[in-house]
């Protein structure tokens, strides 16, 4: 007779309540660990670094960019589809996972709905930014005026704006609702009082009892059955802005389902590299344990498949289409000037995640950290070929044209990475940065694995 092996304790250590809320709390009491202040320093950095480019962008022109009138996005909406898709991680990992039960979830889930926060907050400086006059952002949105002017409703640039928007607010809602309860248990242990009235505030007059308990779960999986299909609906529009047009290499319907496997394999990637450095840095081995980290290693493969079967698909109608137009373009991609680009695209994206159907590597920290690195680099390297490769090269041989990102838009990417982790590391001292009362509620089923497993 079969019998299944006995999993891995979700967490570890035989905790009590009061030790989950000591040491989850522990990263928010006292003063910030060196390695804090490192972090903190090298993001503000960065951020500095980003703030100069802004200046030049805002005041000089985007002719400060490496832009012509071949290539017109480049590293912008690279940028801008690479942040998009880090962002769609948190909401995968709160909203789906939390339809479906799946209790892993518990200890990942509010680092991940902060990353996207955050990261949305990155993707939507991009397309701002690229207008030349941070101004014309007002006139996106419709509004009855005396100007009689009025969007454009056809754009699927327009509905980037629309879904960006409706997710960034649904997902801010949906992190601030789980917050609340931990906000509360905070305000409890606050003894400075104007902290304790400040949590006091933030917590809504949490009190724990039955009723807040059956509306906060009531109201949270109403918000999941809306974020759910946010999911998909992002991405899938983003992939308009491209699939829309008639360029060679992205006139495909494949697109809509290519881009959202794409974004939770990139999002996942980035929770990852988080995690794992906030794991050892705020001693949180037992809450966020291997178990965690293989169910990520898991979906990494199954999304990473489908981006690699995506890149096959993609060259198999450019030849089956008869297409010299399309043919051309992918044949520009694999053996054309931008070729190295797409390698290491090819190397991130669809060769180093199959390492993790080995359970040895999917297990290794080590391991998962490099390759979720590799997958971030890939994961960029993907936007920017189908945006450069497509445009460098098009209809007419007179128009063909090479670009190279000038100082100032490094300077807005890396600028954009300051502020991502600047913002991650005020979070975790502000806010605990894993679900206390979440991660309670899988303690006891938790504890059972283990006394179980201790027992045979």
């Amino acid at each position: 007779m079969y019998v299944s092996p006995i999993r891995e304790p979700l967490i570890k250590g035989n905790k009590d309540y009061s030790q989950v809320t000591r040491d989850i709390m522990a990263p928010m009491a006292g003063k910030p660990s060196k390695y804090w202040y490192m972090g903190m320093a090298l993001a503000g950095a960065a951020a500095l670094m980003g703030a100069w480019a802004s200046y030049e962008t805002v005041f000089n022109g985007i002719g400060t960019w490496g832009l012509n009138k071949t290539i017109g996005w480049a590293w912008d909406i690279t940028n801008f589809v690479w942040w998009v898709g880090i962002g769609h991680a948190g909401t995968f990992i709160s909203a789906i996972l939390l339809l479906f039960r799946q209790k892993w979830r518990t200890s990942i889930n509010r680092s991940a709905e902060a990353m996207t926060l955050i990261a949305i907050a990155c993707a939507g400086f991009f397309p701002l930014i690229h207008m030349g006059r941070l101004l014309l952002g007002f006139f996106i949105f419709p509004y009855p005026n005396t100007r009689d002017l009025w969007v454009n409703f056809n754009s699927p640039l327009l509905w980037d704006v629309f879904a960006i928007t409706t997710y960034f607010l649904v997902s801010l809602v949906f992190w601030y609702v789980g917050l609340i309860p931990d906000i509360g248990t905070v305000r409890d242990k606050a003894k400075n009082k104007i902290r304790k009235a400040i949590y006091g505030f933030l917590s809504f007059g949490w009190t724990g009892s039955a009723r807040h308990w059956s509306r906060h779960e009531t109201i949270s999986l109403v918000l999941a059955g809306l974020a759910a299909p946010l999911v998909l609906s992002v991405h899938t529009i983003v992939s308009f802005d491209f699939a829309t047009s008639v360029i060679p290499g992205w006139h495909t319907t494949i697109f809509p389902p290519y881009f959202v496997s794409g974004a939770i394999f990139s999002g996942f990637a980035m929770v990852l590299t988080l995690l794992i450095v906030a794991r050892k840095a705020l001693n949180l081995e037992d809450y966020i344990t291997i178990n965690h980290i293989e169910s990520m290693n898991k979906i990494i493969i199954l999304t990473g498949s489908i981006v690699g079967i995506a890149y096959l698909t993609e060259f198999f109608i450019a030849w089956y289409s008869g297409v010299e137009y399309e043919q051309y373009a992918f044949f520009n991609r694999a053996f054309g000037p931008y070729a190295w680009a797409y390698w290491i695209m090819m190397t991130c994206n669809v060769i180093t995640p199959q390492l993790f159907w080995f359970k040895k590597i999917r297990t290794s920290l080590i391991a998962t950290f490099i390759i979720s690195i590799f997958v971030n680099i890939g994961m960029w390297f993907e936007r920017f070929v189908i945006v450069v490769t497509s445009l460098h090269r098009d209809y007419l041989p007179s128009s063909w044209s090479m670009y190279k990102p000038t100082l100032v838009e490094v300077g807005l990417y890396i600028g954009t990475l300051g502020l991502f982790f600047t913002l991650f590391l005020l979070f975790i001292r502000v806010f605990p940065v894993i679900a206390i009362a979440e991660v309670k509620s899988v303690l006891k089923s938790s504890g059972e694995h283990q006394k179980h497993a201790h027992h045979e």
